[in-house]
């Protein structure tokens, strides 16, 4: 179902409004300017998501524009050689980091930097190690800045625009909304630059084809247009993120999608933790096989962790990050779960009592094999 007209400004508020952790991402139409950044229009950003994060909530940012930065600083012209561009990102990326640095300042947050890579967010080892680093920034209430890594990134292997990074990063972190904000203010049932008779779609319950039609062509400065926004919305959306396509050229704009600015709203399919756990569940294939007594049992289906001490045995040869499968006293699998540590180490650590694994092992990398968040249950 689509709806097409205001009511879509309500929906957007109420989005931000009840969500718990939120990723916004910014195109290079938005940051850059005659070649430098708009530190006016980021520090007012920036103080929005001081005042999301004051309010109790996550915030995360993607941002583009480290290669529109970049060729001036260079004396590059736009080409399309790799090496330019990867010069031109390496060039530009400190000055995009200051940027929002400075931005940011005032309100009294901190920034960490992150340069992504594609096997960042698809191979399992990676994906743990940047969620744990996200993980730690956030409790921390600093605002994580992240961007594709182009310097090192090919044509081959790599996102290619901030769109798509940033519903994979929403999807890595279980956030519950991502803000699109770029050089218009959602998804029209035409080109509004062409055809003046074109509806802004205030609500998609569905990326359909019918609903792809919609989109039209790429931004001046970015790699991204529509395609790549619901291309990324498709993605939030299976993993049960809500997306908001809308336009940030005006200063504050997410303070302004609170009060009602207009924007397209694309529904999740469930909630952020319900996909993760039928992906686990569903998709993953074990790659080994943890036994467990009765009391680790019991406690799994309760919600708990799986801690070292209820485990008896452990088989096959799986790496840390990957899905194994839990087995009971009766030989039957009652979960799955990515897992902590690898084969080797969890052999190690049968039957270790809580607070062992340092003792065992000589190192800790955490105190459950298998966290609560990475186990789903498959048995009643």
């Amino acid at each position: 179902m689509t709806r097409i007209g205001p009511d879509g400004s309500s929906a957007a508020a109420r989005r931000i409004g009840a969500a718990r952790r939120i990723v916004v991402k910014v195109g290079s139409s938005l940051v850059i300017a005659d070649g430098g950044a708009r530190a006016a229009w980021m520090a007012s950003l920036a103080a929005d998501l001081a005042g999301l994060i004051a309010a109790g909530k996550e915030v995360l940012l993607v941002t583009s524009g480290a290669v529109a930065l970049g060729r001036p600083r260079l004396g590059l012209a736009r080409s399309g050689r790799l090496e330019d561009k990867q010069a031109a990102a390496a060039a530009g990326q400190a000055v995009l980091m200051q940027a929002w640095d400075r931005a940011f300042a005032p309100r009294e947050v901190a920034t960490a930097q992150l340069l992504l890579t594609f096997g960042d967010t698809e191979q399992r080892r990676r994906w743990l190690n940047v969620r744990a680093t996200l993980s730690v920034l956030l409790a921390r209430k600093a605002v994580p800045v992240i961007n594709e890594n182009d310097s090192v990134a090919t044509d081959e292997l790599r996102y290619g625009d901030n769109d798509r990074l940033s519903a994979r990063v929403a999807q890595m972190v279980g956030a519950d909304l991502l803000v699109l904000l770029s050089d218009v203010d959602g998804l029209y049932t035409a080109d509004p630059a062409r055809d003046p008779a074109a509806r802004r779609i205030a609500l998609v319950d569905e990326v359909t084809d019918a609903i792809e039609a919609c989109a039209g062509g790429a931004s001046l400065h970015g790699s991204g247009g529509m395609h790549t926004k619901l291309a990324a919305a498709r993605i939030a959306r299976a993993a049960g993120c809500a997306t908001l396509i809308a336009s940030g050229r005006e200063d504050h704009p997410v303070r302004r999608l609170s009060e009602g600015a207009p924007a397209t709203l694309v529904a999740a399919e469930g909630t952020p933790k319900r996909a993760y756990k039928q992906w686990i569940a569903g998709t993953l294939v074990p790659g080994g096989a943890i036994a467990v007594d009765a009391g680790a049992a019991t406690a799994l289906s309760a919600g708990r962790s799986l801690l070292p001490a209820g485990v008896t045995a452990v088989s096959g040869a799986f790496d840390r990050g990957e899905c194994v499968a839990v087995i009971d006293p009766a030989g039957q699998e009652i979960a799955r779960g990515i897992v902590a540590y690898g084969a080797e180490e969890a052999l190690l650590l049968v039957g270790c009592p809580k607070g062992g694994i340092e003792a065992r092992l000589g190192y800790a990398r955490a105190d459950e094999l298998i966290h609560r968040d990475d186990l789903a249950m498959t048995a009643p």
